[in-house]
C-alpha cells in the first residue's frame, strides 16, 4: 500500500507560534512555520531540476479600466502550454477584499498560489489589527509576495498580477478607482491613464481600449469596452480565448465600487454582453 504524499495533521498541541499575535503577516508566519507551503516552494524545486517550459500552464490576457464610480478587471478564460490550449475555463479574476480584485497572467499554478494567499493575508490582517489594510498598504503587501518569487521567474517561471481597488479615502468618491500594475521582480506602478492590460494580448487589448475608454462611461459601458479588448485581443494573439458560446465560455469580471465593494459579475451579465459583442462584429463583418 501506497503511503499518501499529503501533509499529515499535527499529532500534538500546537506550537505558541500559533498563538502569537507577534505579526499580522499570515505569509511571514507561513514562512517560519511551513515554508514548503508558499507559492512557489515545489515549483521551484522542479525547475530546478531542469523540466521543460513548455511542461508549465499559462495564463493569458487581462485588462482593467476605471469607469465613473468604479473600476473593472477582466479576463479571458484561456490558459496555454506551449502551443496547445492546456485549459479553455480558467478563471483568472479574484476578488481578494471587500474593495479590491487581482488577476494575473504567467505560470497559472503559481498565480493561483499567490493570490489564495494574498486573500488570505488580507483577511488574516484584518482580523489580527481589527482594520483593513490602507490600499497602498494592500498594494505593497502583494509587491513584496511578487519579489519573493523572483527566483522562479529568473527561471522563466514567472506570474504577474493587476490589481484593482477602489480607495475608500479619496476626497473624490467617483475617482476612487484605482489599477496598480507590477514587473516579476516586485516593482509596482499606478496606472494613472485610466485602464491598464497585461498578458500575451495586452497590446491588442491596449489599443482596442485607446480608442474605446472613457473616464466618465458608466459601469455598463465599462464592461462593454472590457468584452471588446478581450475580443480584440483574441483575434490577434492565438493565446487569449475569445467568447465561446458553442461550450459556453465567456469573460470573467470584477467591478469595484464605494456601494457594492468588490463583486463578481454573474455569468448571465457577461453572456449577454459577449454575445451583443459578436453579433455586432458579425453585422459589421469583422
Amino acid at each position: 500500500m501506497q503511503s499518501s504524499s499529503r501533509p499529515q495533521a499535527p499529532t500534538g498541541p500546537l506550537s505558541a507560534a500559533y498563538m502569537s499575535t507577534a505579526t499580522s503577516s499570515f505569509s511571514e508566519f507561513l514562512a517560519t512555520q511551513a515554508p514548503d507551503l508558499l507559492p512557489g516552494a515545489r515549483g521551484l524545486a522542479e525547475a530546478s531540476q531542469g523540466l521543460g517550459k513548455q511542461e508549465v500552464t499559462h495564463g493569458t490576457t487581462i485588462v482593467a479600466l476605471k469607469f465613473d464610480g468604479g473600476v473593472l478587471l477582466a479576463g479571458d478564460r484561456r490558459a496555454t502550454s506551449g502551443n496547445l490550449i492546456a485549459q479553455r475555463d480558467i478563471d483568472k479574476v479574484f476578488v481578494t477584499d471587500a474593495y479590491s480584485a487581482v488577476a494575473i497572467a504567467g505560470v497559472a499554478g503559481l498565480g493561483l498560489d499567490i493570490v489564495r494567499l494574498y486573500t488570505v493575508e488580507l483577511e488574516h490582517y484584518e482580523k489580527i489589527e481589527g482594520v483593513a489594510l490602507s490600499l497602498d498598504g494592500k498594494t505593497n503587501k502583494l509587491a513584496t509576495m511578487v519579489r519573493s518569487n523572483l527566483e522562479m521567474a529568473m527561471q522563466g517561471l514567472a506570474a504577474v498580477p493587476l490589481f484593482v481597488g477602489f480607495d475608500t479615502e479619496a476626497a473624490d468618491p467617483a475617482r476612487g478607482g484605482r489599477i496598480v500594475s507590477f514587473e516579476a521582480i516586485g516593482s509596482r506602478y499606478e496606472e494613472h491613464g485610466g485602464y491598464h492590460a497585461i498578458g500575451s494580448g495586452s497590446l491588442f487589448a491596449k489599443s482596442a481600449l485607446k480608442k474605446l475608454y472613457d473616464a466618465d462611461a458608466g459601469a455598463e459601458t465599462a464592461v462593454r469596452h472590457a468584452v471588446e479588448a478581450l475580443y480584440d485581443a483574441a483575434d490577434d494573439d492565438s493565446a487569449t480565448g475569445g467568447p465561446d458560446p458553442v461550450r459556453g465560455i465567456y469573460p470573467t469580471i470584477a467591478t469595484v465600487t464605494a456601494e457594492d465593494g468588490a463583486v463578481k459579475l454573474p455569468e448571465e451579465q457577461v453572456q449577454a454582453v459577449a454575445e451583443a459583442v459578436v453579433a455586432d462584429r458579425r453585422e459589421r463583418g469583422e
